[in-house]
């Protein structure tokens, strides 16, 4: 990158503010107290982000007269859930190649629990008058290099061939520009019904409004501090009070477990993305996008990029950055080397909007596991149910993982919970300083192979075989 260009590049994030677009609005409700004194419930659910949020609303929902408590410890939606690029997938398997690597004797009953997912998420939107402009836009994957678009190109033969793709367009690299006007575009694969784009910190909002309209109670700035065993519950310590509970469901994802053995199972990795201020009718004719498709290239170091109801673009991915020790710490949240390495991404990408400026900058973590997708459990005898691992893909999924939860807590077998991908486990991360070691090779091994023609290396390689990757 010659230090010209970075000149450019980085002046249009003089302005930029390092905080999350989507949090950073007026409209943003206010916390319900804390908990003070203790409490008894039915349910106790830990964590205000989605996880936490679809499990309260669908218990309500499941059963009115059951008395359900959620406690977060900070705000509603302030981590994960209010930072993320707001692509609300129906895959439950953080993509269709990794579900069908992984499961594929399950793949189509995954994908069609998948579709059903995201209807009812579409209709919860609407029953609970949430505003958080939900679009069913779809998704366009795009190669970028031609390497790119023959593995794409094979990949629709593929699935096409499994009768998966229903739904799904290969677009050859006029037809793709057609849809989104960038010189570096050489194919696509559109996915036409399997996406929404929606704002997510107003999704996580809504929801907590219609979980209070049920009847649940919320604290906020509570943070569950111990997890153990009372009589025939569980009893949950807080700063200030105290919750004892029949069943207790933990949405707590990225942050550490209350179950110890469950950490060993997801690490934290950080993800950025930048925000654009409005485009000029101008600036927007020239990109084009006149269908709103969220997009993501085909690299392993991939970009995602959207545009949002008032016509930013959002841009984010590419770096993926996991601290030593597995540590999750506000002083990570923000990260300028890699903005500016955004920002010239982005310009490359929609050379036509050379001069336009980002408006806000920010990062956060998001929690990973080996095999990139969600993975439940309990604990306690039962009386404790857990999801995580959703690796960057939990704004549609964690709804699917919030009934499997509370299946689980019920003692119901159903379809969801005789699924494999619900039954089996990840391979949990090894300790440090093997864990940094193995993630930063397979992170050199993955920006190696991006620069060979994808070319994946003997670690690379040993990695598949085994099931075993990195990834946001």
């Amino acid at each position: 990158m010659a230090p010209g260009a970075m000149s450019r590049w980085t002046t249009s994030l003089s302005e930029a503010r390092p905080v999350s677009y989507w949090l950073d609005d007026p409209g943003r409700p206010g916390p319900e107290p804390a908990l003070t004194g203790p409490v008894t419930c039915d349910l106790l659910v830990v964590g205000g982000g989605y996880s936490g949020l679809w499990t309260a609303l669908i218990a309500k929902e499941r059963d009115p007269s059951r008395d359900v408590v959620l406690v977060e410890g900070r705000e509603v939606g302030w981590a994960a859930s209010g930072r993320n690029g707001g692509f609300c997938a129906a895959s439950l398997t953080h993509g269709l190649a990794n579900g069908l690597a992984r499961w594929p004797g399950e793949i189509h009953t995954l994908e069609r629990l998948g579709a059903r997912n995201l209807d009812a998420i579409e209709e919860t939107v609407v029953r609970h008058s949430i505003d958080c402009d939900f679009e069913r836009t779809g998704e366009i994957d795009v190669a970028t290099e031609p390497y790119q678009a023959r593995e794409l190109r094979s990949w629709y033969e593929e699935i096409a061939a499994r009768g998966l793709a229903d739904g799904i367009e290969f677009l050859d690299a006029h037809a793709v520009r057609e849809q989104v006007g960038s010189p570096t575009f050489l194919a696509g694969l559109h996915d036409r019904r399997g996406v929404a784009m929606l704002n997510p910190a107003r999704l996580a909002w809504g929801l907590k409004r219609a979980c209070l309209d049920l009847g649940v109670r919320v604290y906020e700035h509570t943070p569950a501090l111990t997890l153990k065993r009372y009589g025939a519950g569980m009893a949950v310590r807080t700063p200030y009070g105290a919750v004892r509970a029949r069943r207790v469901a933990l949405g707590t994802n990225v942050f550490p477990s209350l179950v110890r053995r469950v950490r060993p199972y997801t690490v934290p990795v950080y993800d950025y993305a930048l925000m654009t201020e409005p485009l000029t009718d101008a600036q927007l004719a020239s990109v084009g996008w006149r269908n709103r498709q969220g997009l993501g290239d085909s690299a392993n170091q991939f970009h995602y990029f959207r545009l949002s109801a008032d016509n930013r673009i959002l841009w984010g991915g590419y770096d993926a950055v996991y601290p030593y020790g597995g540590r999750v710490r506000a002083e990570y949240d923000d990260r300028p080397e890699t903005y500016a390495r955004l920002a010239g991404h982005f310009f490359t990408c929609f050379p036509q909007l050379e001069g336009v400026r980002f408006t806000h900058a920010w990062g956060g973590a998001i929690d990973t596991c080996s095999r990139f997708s969600a993975f439940f459990g309990t604990a306690h005898a039962g009386r404790v149910a857990y999801a995580a691992g959703y690796t960057g893909l939990g704004v549609g999924a964690t709804r699917f993982g919030a009934e499997v939860m509370l299946d689980l807590l019920a003692g119901e077998r159903t379809e969801r919970t005789e699924l494999e991908m619900v039954r089996s486990k990840p391979l949990p991360f090894p300790p440090e300083p093997f864990a940094w070691t193995g993630i930063a090779l397979t992170k050199w091994a993955l920006a190696r192979a991006d620069a060979h023609q994808g070319r994946r290396n003997l670690w690379l390689r040993t990695m598949d075989r085994l099931g075993l990757g990195f990834d946001s």
